[in-house]
């Protein structure tokens, strides 16, 4: 039932699937992870190849290739029970197995190992995953922006992601959080977002740490009248995450945004009777697209 369920949703994503392999990122992340196999089968190079398997056929993987190969697919098994969206399945998948390449290729041959590893790095400095693009309801902070944006208006609620470009889980979860926008974006709920990345200093004021050990990336906060109401991943008493799932539902349970959607359309009724909100707030009428901070 389960690989059946893994089957449909592969099949539904499948559209998705292919327009990420067409980009640059995906077509170059695709090629080191099937370069082992290739390197392996490919007739008149495998044939100079060293093996250890017994019947000196170089062309084929040998026991303990076979194993790196089976302990891999185990690992990303068990990373992908944790994953959340079709990417970060992808991810996964994509970066261990350069891994489980890098030390293949090590074991083969060390000059082998030390240019496959060199592609990797080149590739990791100068390639960045494609970022999200689509339809959104979301103000882009900065740092001289974002307390006069919550403060504004002390009727409005805002839920504010604080992200890094370079974190692959923020990229993971930015499309999530635009739908969430899109389904609960109204004159008195809010959708916001600011690269702490960039602005190390609204990392500090807010107490979101952008070490990869706090795995405190994305955070989302709740502000109602510019005072922070809750947030999620919560932070123990050693600056890390406490242990979340980052999904939709989790965001929608958690931060009740369903109850606060039906309040927050109280303000659009106020609106209607003559009441002045934010000139932001009346400007709802096309998702923004814009990545920029405003």
């Amino acid at each position: 039932m389960g690989l059946l369920t893994g089957l449909c949703t592969f099949l539904y994503h499948l559209p998705q699937i292919y327009k990420w392999l067409l980009k640059p990122y995906y077509i170059t992340s695709f090629l080191l992870t099937i370069s082992f196999v290739v390197v392996r089968k490919t007739p008149g190079l495998c044939e100079h190849l060293v093996t250890q398997r017994e019947d000196g056929n170089s062309c084929d993987f040998d026991w303990r290739e076979l194993e790196i190969l089976m302990f891999l697919s185990a690992i990303v098994m068990m990373k992908n029970r944790r994953a959340i969206t079709v990417e970060q399945h992808i991810g996964n998948l994509l970066m261990f197995t350069k891994v489980a390449n890098c030390i293949l290729f090590f074991r083969m041959d060390i000059r082998f190992g030390i240019l496959y590893l060199a592609l990797c790095l080149a590739f990791v400095m100068t390639c960045q995953p494609p970022l999200y693009m689509g339809p959104e309801y979301i103000k882009y902070f900065s740092d001289k922006t974002i307390d006069e944006e919550l403060q504004r208006d002390s009727r409005v609620t805002w839920l504010v992601e604080f992200y890094a470009n370079w974190s692959s889980d923020c990229q993971s979860f930015a499309p999530i959080f635009a739908n969430l926008s899109l389904n609960y974006n109204c004159a008195g709920l809010r959708f916001g977002k600011i690269d702490i990345g960039r602005y190390e200093e609204i990392s500090k004021r807010y107490r979101v740490s952008t070490s990869p050990l706090a795995k405190q990336l994305p955070s989302v906060l709740l502000f109602q009248g510019g005072r922070e109401i809750m947030r999620r991943p919560m932070v123990d008493s050693k600056g890390r995450a406490v242990s979340w799932t980052m999904n939709e539902e989790n965001i929608i349970r958690e931060f009740n945004l369903n109850e606060l959607f039906q309040k927050s359309k109280k303000l659009n009724k106020s609106r209607e009777g003559g009441e002045e909100l934010p000139p932001d707030t009346n400007n709802t009428e096309q998702p923004k697209e814009s990545k920029k901070d405003q």
